[in-house]
């Protein structure tokens, strides 16, 4: 099953919200101590789990702070407490634990794939050594006390990220999302919450943990995922039927304009690369390196742009953009003859 969906469920992310015992929330936590506190009660106790890297995001400019919300590794929330929070990642940055975010600590864990308990079971280790350090805010009514009433009880947010560019062309998407609702699941953009959606990337996960086990909701989250799977295998047979020489012709000229344009903006990036990806997926282009072509997604962003290329002086973002897009997809995409 999960080759059937590998390019369908992207992967998979687990996210827990835990908040220390007696202190106030981060609308009210202005005393640094408070924070620093927390800060350093984690990184206590990670140096135990691994060898993570602590980024303090007041030691970093705005910059590389943007770079990081690119990568889906820190939140616009902590980046909006940039004086008081930190974030620690683990070497393959599988792991990333914010603190002094919406809640005091978020820890997060996210693998490739279709498989929501590869990334709970490494999740839970590092939530077991918190939880038996940190006096954590817990009800017996109402499990884990967070800011948000939506993650009372577990505190557990059980997500997978998906590529549905035939559910997407079929207009059927915001039906899913009505009906996500109904059933207790949200649909989201690339970014999670208000985020608006780029290249047919939706996330789904639970939408509440009151009430239910985690067992409960990853069960749930990956049976609801499968439907959604499903209804794309078939769309995807639907419009090939319908629209075959249409989709082919978009897939040719997004590649087109990746090799050879001259000017590309981000939004206009994101779209064409997942023609391609689509293309490769339908088996009209060949993606020599799977995961060098993910990357692009982030590298070719804003802030990760600007580090990687050093964009200064008169050299306008949408032209190195161009530059650099255009050379990796000559290096790892073909189109099949």
């Amino acid at each position: 099953m999960k080759r059937k969906f590998e390019n369908i469920a992207i992967s998979s992310r687990i996210r827990l919200a835990r908040n220390v015992s007696g202190f106030n929330f981060f609308t009210k936590l202005r005393e640094i101590p408070h924070a620093v506190f927390i800060i350093n009660s984690v990184k206590n106790i990670l140096s135990e789990c691994g060898d993570f890297d602590l980024l303090k995001l007041k030691d970093l400019s705005l910059n590389e702070c943007n770079a990081l919300l690119e990568r889906h590794i820190i939140s616009k929330e902590l980046i909006e407490n940039k004086d008081i929070s930190a974030v620690f990642v683990s070497p393959d940055e599988h792991i990333f634990v914010m603190v002094n975010e919406e809640d005091h600590i978020r820890e997060q864990c996210i693998f490739d794939g279709f498989d929501l308990w590869k990334p709970y079971f490494e999740l839970k280790k590092i939530d077991d050594a918190i939880l038996n350090e940190i006096d954590i805010a817990y009800s017996a009514k109402y499990g884990f006390i967070t800011s948000s009433p939506a993650n009372l009880g577990t505190a557990m947010r059980a997500s997978v990220m998906m590529f549905l560019p035939a559910i997407e062309r079929n207009h059927d998407i915001e039906l899913i999302k009505k009906g996500a609702r109904g059933l207790g699941y949200t649909v989201r953009g690339l970014y999670g919450e208000g985020s608006s959606t780029y290249g047919s990337f939706y996330q789904i996960s639970n939408q509440n943990s009151l009430g239910k086990s985690e067992k409960e909701i990853l069960d749930g989250v990956f049976e609801y995922v499968n439907t959604i799977c499903e209804m794309e295998l078939s769309a995807r047979e639907d419009i090939l039927a319908v629209n075959h020489d249409q989709i082919i012709d978009e897939i040719y000229r997004a590649y087109g304009i990746l090799k050879e344009s001259m000017i590309l903006h981000e939004d206009e990036m994101i779209k064409l690369l997942s023609l391609v990806k689509f293309g490769d997926v339908l088996g009209y282009l060949k993606i020599t390196d799977k995961k060098a072509f993910s990357r692009l997604y982030v590298e070719g962003c804003s802030a990760n742009l600007k580090e990687i290329e050093n964009i200064s002086g008169n050299l306008k973002e949408e032209v190195a953009r161009s530059a650099y897009i255009s050379r990796k997809i000559n290096e790892i995409v073909r189109k099949v003859k």
